[in-house]
């Protein structure tokens, strides 16, 4: 009676389209609720629900209609394999040659009972990785699931359909070769593969934490690291169930794999050569990759994979195969592949001190210490490279006896040079004891080239 106004009816503020807005979150991964209330709630109604409020409402709504419930999941062994990239990636892979770091992309899969992981570094996320990667990974469990459960990835789906999404054609023609089926996850449904989302978010933490600061120079060397990794990893024990994932992988998904077919399904890329280059090799991709010289001016045909690269000739006869390069240096060339004076130059070129020091050993203690001299007598090694190759040689044009008492005549005259051995081994003088006064006394015979003249 006293204060009617505190007692009259209380305001009672409109209640959202709780459906619209959830729609509204589920139709874009741009658009979250605190958007919603700031461009859109609050705009049309300024004496609404405040942020918190509003953000409580809308929980209470979905506990109401089961939108925060989830089905329990139970899988069959064997039966599904979950795939997916992982969203970061590791500036990891250097080039050897330029010294630019790559980017690794990670192929994740996991079996559904076990979460079994593999895990493959690739340097993008194109159709032949994401079809090579599946071939490693049936290779990695040892058989073949029943159904492969992939993202919607265009290397995976081409157009996203509850009903009848259309797959990737380079896909389905890996899926029939293997007799498995492609039913590819919802979109915006990380619930229907929690296996793989959950397997993402722990190897982020245990792998790609672990791989952090780390340079390798191929994804060879990279890959192996991995799969090291990955094996030693899934011998943790569950935290909330009996095992690990290697033991119920043994256990329950790998006695229901099928098995792999003896053909192993295969996908590259064809890229024909009009003409072969006079350097005899032919480029795909950023390289350069070698086949034998003949081909020179032919036409040829490239077949890039994954991992490696053929060549055909016209006839498709295969001349040549290397393993696919992704950095390091751009020339892939293969020794017999050269004419005979290119491999000459190659082999000299190849070679270093401790080389010619091994084979001077070959022929003995004083060859040995005569390459060594030389070695060590010259500003930079690389220039007694020659002389060293030469001393070598004298061995196939005399024999290694000759060629130890040479050497042990020019190491007693201290004068360790390849014109020396070359003199002494042609002249016979090797033959003479070292101590043989006549060498010494005989003048040297003149001739047009010889110098007469006082030395500075």
């Amino acid at each position: 009676m006293i204060y009617p106004e505190s007692f009259g009816r209380k305001q009672v503020k409109e209640e959202p389209d709780w459906e619209a807005i959830h729609a509204r979150l589920q139709s874009s991964r741009r658009i979250n609720l605190q958007y919603i209330w700031e461009e859109e709630y609050r705009l049309a109604n300024p004496e609404g629900y405040s942020y918190s409020r509003f953000c409580a409402k809308y929980n209470d709504w979905k506990d109401a209609t089961g939108k925060n419930v989830i089905m329990a999941q139970e899988r069959e062994p064997g039966k599904e394999l979950f795939i997916d990239w992982m969203g970061d990636t590791l500036d990891c892979v250097m080039d050897y040659a330029t010294g630019e770091l790559h980017k690794a992309h990670f192929f994740v899969t996991t079996m559904a009972e076990s979460s079994y992981p593999f895990v493959e570094a690739f340097p993008d996320e194109t159709q032949m990785n994401w079809n090579q990667a599946h071939l490693d990974a049936f290779a990695w469990y040892g058989g073949l699931p029943k159904i492969l459960v992939p993202d919607n990835c265009k290397t995976a789906v081409i157009h996203t359909s509850l009903y009848d999404p259309q797959i990737n054609q380079a896909y389905m023609a890996l899926a029939r070769h293997y007799q498995v089926a492609i039913i590819p996850a919802r979109i915006r449904k990380p619930k229907d593969k929690p296996a793989v989302e959950s397997g993402i978010g722990w190897l982020e933490t245990w792998l790609l934490e672990w791989l952090k600061g780390k340079i390798y120079y191929s994804f060879e060397a990279l890959n192996h690291d991995v799969r090291e990794r990955i094996l030693n990893l899934a011998k943790k024990s569950f935290k909330h169930r009996p095992g690990s994932r290697e033991s119920v992988f043994e256990a329950l998904d790998k006695p229901l794999l099928r098995p792999l077919p003896k053909d192993t399904f295969e996908s590259f890329e064809t890229v024909p050569v009009p003409s072969v280059n006079n350097n005899y090799h032919v480029r795909y991709d950023g390289f350069y990759y070698s086949v034998p010289y003949m081909y020179y001016k032919q036409s040829v045909f490239i077949h890039a994979y994954a991992k490696k690269i053929e060549i055909l000739d016209c006839m498709n006869n295969r001349i040549a195969i290397h393993q696919r390069r992704f950095s390091g240096r751009r020339y892939a060339t293969q020794f017999e592949h050269m004419p005979e004076n290119h491999k000459a130059v190659a082999e000299f070129n190849r070679y270093d001190g401790a080389y010619y020091r091994r084979r001077a050993q070959q022929i003995g203690r004083n060859t040995a210490r005569f390459v060594n001299a030389l070695l060590d007598n010259a500003e930079f090694e690389e220039q007694a490279y020659k002389s060293c190759m030469a001393v070598i040689n004298f061995s196939r044009t005399y024999d290694s006896v000759r060629v130890e008492r040479a050497c042990i005549k020019a190491l007693s005259l201290n004068s360790v040079t390849y014109t020396t051995l070359k003199n002494i081994l042609k002249n016979g003088q090797d033959k003479h004891p070292v101590n043989d006064s006549s060498d010494a006394d005989t003048p040297t015979p003149y001739h047009e080239n010889l110098r007469i003249g006082e030395w500075k």
